[in-house]
């Protein structure tokens, strides 16, 4: 288990490194929006008090906290299951994505009520009206690198 939270630790630290410094240290909640490498990479500052795309986003207390709970709900069943399955290197890897990510997340939603979401990418004329964050994109590599390399379970 030792990738599992080595991996964790590393996107965990990341996710809360670039978010203070971008959203704190560089002035993006005051800001809103900063203009990176234009339309390609934007800062686009976004509280997120739902889930993917701000989806049943809401001011309800009980709302961020059920999210909370059920965060930690799925960290704790990924850690188990990949340490029951005694899951070779890139499950772990990517189950430590998923961990680290979630994690981030969670931590935010207690300090500041919603995901601070700031990441924010366009291309070739579509302009991307949603933003996100490091945690997000290590849960959504971390879940694809669980369904590509978990494989079917071992009978006895």
């Amino acid at each position: 288990m030792r990738w599992a939270g080595g991996t964790a630790g590393f996107v965990f630290a990341i996710d809360q490194a670039t978010k203070l410094f971008v959203v704190w240290h560089l002035g993006l909640a005051d800001r809103l929006q900063m203009d990176v490498v234009a339309p390609y990479l934007t800062f686009r500052m976004a509280w997120n008090r739902g889930i993917n795309f701000g989806l049943f986003a809401g001011h309800d207390v009980a709302l961020r906290w059920g999210l909370i709970a059920l965060a930690l709900a799925i960290v704790l069943w990924v850690w188990l299951w990949v340490r029951e399955a005694q899951a070779g290197r890139r499950v772990q890897v990517a189950a430590g994505l998923v961990i680290g990510g979630a994690l981030g997340n969670v931590v935010d939603r207690i300090a500041y009520g919603a995901v601070a979401d700031f990441l924010n990418m366009s291309c070739c004329g579509i302009s991307n009206p949603y933003s996100f964050n490091i945690a997000d994109i290590a849960v959504f590599a971390g879940a694809l690198g669980l369904l590509l390399w978990s494989g079917p379970a071992k009978t006895p």
